[in-house]
C-alpha cells in the first residue's frame, strides 16, 4: 500500500477572506463526500466558520459504511473498530465559496483518523495517496472530467414516469435527440446562465456545453488542470446543477441510465502527466507514434480494468448503460480517436496528448475513479506494461470484463490490485457496502415481475 500523504488542510486565511467577501452570508454547508460521492455533513452558522478551519469538525467514520440511501450496512460497520465515535474533518483547500442559488457558503471536507492521519476510508484521501505516489515518481497528474446528465421535470407524466424537463425559456417539453442543437441550448439559456454564474462564485471552471444524444440530456466540460482540483470540480459542479435545477422546477439526474431507450450518461476522465519541468510525458516523441509512458499507462489500466469495474459502474443502474450501448464501451479496448473503445486517444496537437477513459458512469465517485485509474496507470508505467493490440477487437487479449453488477462485486472484492491502490480498509468496506446494496435490491419484487408472472405462471 502506498504510504499516506499528509492531509493538506486549508489555511485560516481562506475562511477570513470568504467572510470579508460575503458579509451577508449567515450559513455554510460543510460537505463530506461518502463512498458514492453523496454529500454528508451539516450547515453551520457564520460565526462557526473560523473554528472549522482552526479545529476541524467531528463526523462519524460510519458515514463511509452507508449505502446510497444512507442506511448502515452491517457487514461494513463490522469492519470498523472505531466504536462509532467521531473523526475530525477539515476543509479541503480552495473549495470554500458562495452558493448563488441558496445564499449559503459551501466547503468540502476531508477526514482524518483520531491519530491525525488521513482516514483510510475517505475516497478523496485514496486519490491523494495515488497523487503522492505519482509525485514520488516525478509526475504531476493532470486531468478533467466530462459531466453528462439529464434534466427531468419535477412532475411525472400521466403514467407516473419521469419525463424530460421543459425548456427554461420557451417552456417547450424537450423531445427528440437533438444532439448538439444550439437552438435547444438557447431555449435552456436562463437555466445555464444561472449555472455558470453559480459555478463562477464557487470558482468551478465550467467550459463548453452541448445538448447530448437524448431529450433533456446535456454535457458540461470542465477545465483541464491538476487531478485533485479536477475531482473536486465535479463534486461541486453536481451540487451547482442540482441546486439550480430545483429552482427552475427541474431535477438534475445523475443516473447512468435513467431512460431505457435513451443514451446513458458517462463521466469520462481525461488524463495526462507532467514531469518536473511541466512537460507532458505523454506527448508524442519527435520520431512519431505514441510515447512509451502513455502506452505503459494504458497497459496498466487494461490489466486492472475488470477488477476496477465496480468503481466505474458502482450501482445496479450503472450496468443498464452497457446494454445496447451507444458510445458507452463495455470493453477492455483502446485506440486513437475512436469513441467505441474504452480508452480513447483524442486527436490533437502532439504536445497535448492524453487519453480519455470512457467507461466511468456519471454515477461513479470521481475520487475513486481518479484513484483507480491513476493507480493502475502508475502500475503500468512502473512495470513497463504493454498496451496490447489497439482497436475494438483488441480486448480479446485481456481478461473479460464482469458480465453483471454481482460479478463486478466479486471480482473487485478479491482483487489484489484494488486492495493495493485503495488500501485494505476502503477496499473491504466498499465491497461490503456494494454487496449489501445488491442483496437488498435482489429481495425486491418489481412491478414488471408482477406484469410478467403474476397472472401467467
Amino acid at each position: 500500500m502506498t504510504p499516506d500523504a499528509p492531509l493538506q488542510k486549508a489555511p485560516l486565511s481562506e475562511a477570513q477572506d470568504f467572510l470579508d467577501a460575503w458579509p451577508d452570508v449567515q450559513a455554510i454547508d460543510i460537505v463530506l463526500s461518502d463512498l458514492h460521492a453523496i454529500g454528508r455533513g451539516k450547515t453551520i452558522r457564520r460565526h462557526e466558520l473560523q473554528s472549522l478551519f482552526q479545529s476541524g469538525r467531528g463526523m462519524p467514520a460510519s458515514l463511509f459504511a452507508q449505502d446510497v440511501s444512507g442506511h448502515d450496512i452491517g457487514a461494513a460497520i463490522a469492519l470498523m473498530d472505531d466504536g462509532g465515535g467521531d473523526s475530525r474533518c477539515w476543509p479541503v483547500p480552495n473549495t470554500l465559496g458562495y452558493q448563488v442559488a441558496n445564499g449559503r457558503g459551501l466547503v468540502l471536507l476531508q477526514m482524518e483518523t483520531p491519530a491525525g492521519d488521513p482516514s483510510p476510508l475517505d475516497p478523496r484521501n485514496a486519490m491523494m495517496r495515488q497523487i503522492a505516489r505519482a509525485d514520488a515518481m516525478g509526475y504531476r497528474p493532470m486531468g478533467a472530467f466530462e459531466l453528462e446528465f439529464y434534466l427531468v421535470d419535477k412532475d411525472r407524466d400521466a403514467g407516473g414516469k419521469p419525463q424530460p424537463a421543459r425548456a427554461a425559456l420557451t417552456r417547450r417539453r424537450l423531445s427528440g435527440t437533438n444532439c448538439m442543437s444550439v437552438d435547444e441550448l438557447d431555449e435552456m439559456s436562463p437555466f445555464f446562465e444561472a449555472v455558470y454564474e453559480a459555478a463562477a462564485a464557487l470558482d468551478v471552471p465550467m467550459e463548453s456545453l452541448i445538448s447530448e444524444y437524448a431529450a433533456g440530456q446535456f454535457e458540461l466540460t470542465l477545465r483541464y488542470r491538476d487531478l485533485a482540483h479536477a475531482a473536486d470540480d465535479i463534486v461541486r459542479a453536481k451540487r451547482v446543477l442540482r441546486s439550480t435545477a430545483r429552482r427552475f422546477g427541474m431535477e438534475a439526474c445523475f443516473m447512468s441510465k435513467p431512460f431505457a431507450q435513451s443514451s446513458g450518461s458517462g463521466m469520462h476522465l481525461h488524463l495526462s502527466m507532467m514531469d518536473a519541468t511541466g512537460a507532458n510525458i505523454f506527448a508524442d516523441p519527435s520520431a512519431g507514434g505514441l510515447a512509451p509512458p502513455m502506452l505503459h499507462a494504458i497497459g496498466g489500466i487494461r490489466n486492472s480494468m475488470a477488477c476496477s469495474m465496480l468503481v466505474l459502474a458502482p450501482v445496479l443502474n450503472s450496468w443498464r448503460r452497457f446494454a445496447g450501448a451507444v458510445y458507452s464501451p463495455a470493453s477492455n479496448s483502446w485506440g486513437a480517436d475512436d469513441r467505441n473503445v474504452a480508452l480513447r486517444i483524442p486527436a490533437g496537437a502532439a504536445q497535448t496528448r492524453h487519453f480519455e477513459h470512457r467507461v466511468p458512469g456519471v454515477d461513479a465517485n470521481p475520487y475513486l475513479v481518479a484513484a483507480v485509474v491513476l493507480g493502475a496507470a502508475l502500475d503500468g508505467m512502473a512495470a513497463g506494461c504493454a498496451p496490447g493490440a489497439a482497436g475494438r477487437d483488441g480486448c480479446a487479449d485481456s481478461p473479460p470484463l464482469p458480465r453483471s453488477w454481482l460479478d463486478a462485486i466479486d471480482q473487485f472484492a478479491t482483487s489484489k490490485a484494488m486492495n493495493a491502490i485503495l488500501g485494505a480498509p476502503l477496499h473491504q468496506v466498499f465491497a461490503a457496502v456494494k454487496r449489501g446494496e445488491h442483496d437488498a435490491l435482489a429481495m425486491q419484487v418489481t412491478e414488471q415481475e408482477w406484469q410478467l408472472y403474476g397472472a401467467t405462471l
